[in-house]
């Protein structure tokens, strides 16, 4: 029995000596590089280039940015918003977004429609600077589009979207903007009005979300309709 115990002993020990060999640990090793490249090439090289080319193939312009031209120049994204300011063109949204002070370290200044720092102004129903900032833009809205002091403000004139980028406003607010943009191109209400109709997309797939106009294919229609004059 002592021989027996004695030689399983040694056996044992062989074996954890063959294990913890050179040859060993050079194997492992060897087989964790090819297991890394494997992947590196799977989910670095062959999965996106798949992916691209399935995106390009089936929907190019969303895979594209979903961009928006005119006489060959890109003037933006149907899916980012711009900013507009005048009497000429229809408003967007407000925007909540930002971009780094240059003047001071660590700071941000206001930047609308920064697609580069998407986000919201993050504050609350209650807070009291965004209440302040909100009734401010209520009566700027009235004055610009000569609204009765009482009139109803649609939300989306005067808050800004999650995002900071929505490049739509509702029906709605469109044709509260519809006389001010008509009077300043010089151009019938009528007009105008099937303008609007032509940049209004439905619910998605018929079911979700609210009928909007997208503000840049509205503006641009105004201007090939009728360009917009300086003012």
């Amino acid at each position: 029995m002592k021989s027996s115990s004695l030689s399983l002993s040694v056996s044992v020990a062989s074996a954890t000596d063959t294990e913890s060999s050179p040859a060993s640990w050079g194997r492992l090793v060897a087989s964790s590089v090819r297991a890394a490249v494997a992947v590196m090439l799977v989910g670095g090289i062959v999965y996106p280039l798949a992916t691209t080319g399935v995106a390009q193939a089936l929907l190019p312009y969303a895979a594209n940015g979903s961009l928006i031209e005119r006489n060959g120049q890109v003037l933006g994204s149907a899916l980012i918003g711009q900013q507009f300011a005048g009497a000429n063109y229809f408003h967007g949204r407000p925007s909540a977004t930002v971009a780094p002070d240059p003047d001071k370290e660590g700071a941000s200044i206001a930047a609308p429609y920064n697609a580069a720092q998407s986000s919201g102004s993050n504050q609350g129903g209650t807070h009291k600077e965004l209440a302040e900032t909100v009734a401010a833009r209520v009566v700027q809205y009235r004055t610009d589009n000569a609204l009765a002091t009482d009139a109803v403000v649609p939300v989306d004139a005067v808050t800004a979207s999650a995002s900071g980028l929505d490049p739509h406003i509702s029906v709605a607010n469109a044709l509260l903007q519809l006389p001010r943009v008509a009077q300043a191109r010089k151009l019938n209400q009528e007009q105008v009005r099937q303008l609007i109709a032509q940049s209004t997309q439905g619910r998605t797939f018929g079911l979700l979300g609210e009928p909007r106009v997208n503000v840049l294919r509205l503006n641009m229609a105004l201007d090939t309709q009728q360009p917009a004059a300086k003012e």
